[in-house]
């Protein structure tokens, strides 16, 4: 019996001193396992870290390019005028100048703001930032859009101007604004972008303002400016400009031509002062550019007729127009008596003059037309 129970624990004994127990040899390829799977989901939780910083990254850098960067700040401000919006354009840190900020740029320091309205904006579309750099604390932004039916492309200077919470704020380093000078010949009243103006309401002389000086006048820029007469006595097909640089003078002259009814009333004038003058029966009309000489006595009163009325035509003359020289004929008829002998001799005869003009535009937008002879 003793030998049935030692045989047993010699047996344990020699798997104790030479052999794993079958309990070591099951937990030890388990915990192996639980380690590999333990490194694998550090790994992937480290993975997964990256990839969130990453994305972080890239959420923060595209809500700072499309809603806090300089390109936001501008990409708004044109919007702004796209909408029409004038009024909260105006309002963006660095759109608004005074007259020291435009004399050091070489602009008029008396430019209009007339045309910084709704009224006066044209289509601004397709806007969209396509560079920008840095240089000694400016961002220089580029923009490109269209304005109208004309494609541009304008560079802003940007700089930072504190923080709104966490996110920085910016204003213009130079001003958006630029300058029309604009000259219009022949028309004291136009119209820029469908919107009239008047040159004694934007001129720093208001009433004494010089017709044929020049007008400047404060525009967003981008823009498209088209500058037009229409008045019942001048009129002119327009020009267009594209407003493209900051704080930029931008020249424009323009020449109105007179309108065929305009020509048609100066022609109805000239018509019934000839005929006023021709209803004279005197050799020498009153104020008439016409007139005739006889060495002897006229045996009766003359007539005078115009055979036919002068075509006038007009030409600018500052803001309002004159007619140049023209070429006419009256034709008297009157006996002549002789100093000699008594004789009557009948005289028919056309006598060649030349008349001119000036007409002169009044506030009240009626025309003063003043008509003369040329000796």
């Amino acid at each position: 019996m003793q030998q049935g129970v030692t045989e047993p624990m010699r047996s344990r004994a020699r798997r104790g001193d030479g052999a794993p127990s079958p309990r070591a040899d099951a937990a030890t390829p388990g915990s192996r396992s639980a380690g590999r799977r333990l490194r694998r989901d550090l790994s992937l939780l480290a993975v997964a870290g990256v990839l969130l910083l990453a994305a972080l990254a890239a959420t923060s850098s595209v809500l700072y390019t499309q809603f806090y960067g300089p390109s936001a700040f501008v990409t708004r401000y044109l919007t702004m005028l796209s909408e029409g919006r004038a009024a909260d354009a105006l309002t963006v840190p660095g759109v608004v100048v005074d007259s020291a900020e435009l004399e050091a740029a070489g602009l008029p320091a008396t430019a209009s703001e007339a045309l910084l309205r709704r009224a006066a904006l044209a289509e601004l579309t397709d806007v969209r930032a396509v560079a920008e750099e840095t240089r000694d604390g400016v961002t220089l932004v580029t923009v490109e859009y269209s304005a109208g039916p004309y494609p541009g492309k304008t560079t802003f200077a940007v700089e930072r101007d504190g923080w709104i919470g966490v996110a920085p704020s910016w204003r213009f380093a130079e001003s958006p604004l630029a300058v029309i000078d604009l000259t219009v010949h022949g028309a004291m009243q136009f119209t820029v972008n469908g919107f009239e103006v008047d040159k004694r309401q934007v001129s720093p002389e208001g009433a004494e303002a010089d017709p044929t000086a020049s007008v400047p006048l404060l525009v967003f820029s981008p823009g498209v400016y088209s500058v037009s007469v229409d008045t019942a006595m001048s009129a002119t097909p327009g020009v267009a400009v594209l407003s493209d640089s900051p704080a930029t003078g931008i020249p424009i002259e323009l020449q109105a031509q007179p309108t065929e009814e305009f020509i048609g009333v100066v022609q109805e004038q000239v018509d019934q002062f000839l005929a006023d003058c021709a209803a004279q029966q005197v050799l020498q009309p009153a104020g008439c550019p016409f007139g005739f000489t006889v060495r002897n006595r006229i045996n009766e009163l003359p007539e005078w007729s115009i055979p036919q009325p002068p075509q006038v035509t007009l030409e600018p003359n500052g803001a309002g127009w004159k007619i140049p020289v023209t070429d006419a004929v009256a034709h008297i008829d009157v006996e002549v008596r002789s100093l000699f002998d008594g004789s009557v001799t009948p005289v028919s005869e056309d006598v060649p003059f030349q008349l001119t003009g000036e007409i002169s535009v009044l506030p009240d937008g009626t025309a003063s037309i003043v008509l003369s002879g040329v000796e």
